[in-house]
């Protein structure tokens, strides 16, 4: 109940029940519409159309709360400090496992460093032992493929040279009708 009249849900509330409220008054006049002398079959389609869209905007009210309520009772069940359910969402950005702590971490990719010491250096018994329960290094960025295209080209990098004849001679048909039409429009 506590869920229901929070702040975050009452929003959701007023903008659902809000939603259907329209759809409905839509219904309602595109009905009246096609009782009309103007009206024609399109307004009976509407009319139709919009109670679909007030069941749809219900619909999607009850499954984002029965969501909220599963991932609460998960969280219940799971009690302080326990892990007994995972919810049926992603984990938010505070809950997403941290680099480094033997979790792989979505968009990395492993360090290639070896998690024991070298054979020439005797390892202590701590740290073998912390060695060998931890999967792996500390998790590192990937490397960009290639340039990013979503920052600006360094004004000297000049576009690759096409190898195919016909590409060829439209982009230098093209730079010839660029280079006419700044002869002709310059005074």
């Amino acid at each position: 109940m506590r869920l229901l009249l929070s702040p975050r849900w009452m929003v959701w509330h007023v903008l659902t029940l809000g939603a259907m409220v329209a759809c409905t008054w839509l219904a309602v006049w595109q009905w009246g519409r096609a009782g009309s002398a103007m009206g024609s079959a399109l307004n009976v389609g509407y009319g139709l159309q919009w109670p679909l869209f007030a069941v749809f905007f219900g619909v999607m009210w009850w499954r984002f709360l029965s969501m909220e309520i599963a991932d609460l009772k998960a969280a219940g069940a799971a009690g302080p400090g326990g892990t007994a359910g995972t919810p049926d969402r992603a984990p938010s950005a505070a809950e997403a496992p941290v680099a480094g702590s033997g979790t792989p971490v979505a968009g990395t990719v492993r360090s290639a460093a070896p998690a024991t010491a070298p054979a020439s250096e005797p390892a202590s018994e701590p740290a073998a032992a912390s060695a060998s329960t931890s999967t792996a290094g500390p998790a590192v960025p990937a490397p960009p493929a290639g340039p990013s295209p979503f920052t600006s080209r360094p004004a000297d990098a000049a576009p690759p040279r096409s190898t195919d004849p016909q590409l060829r001679a439209y982009n230098e048909e093209l730079a010839r009708l660029a280079a006419r039409h700044r002869e002709e429009s310059t005074p």
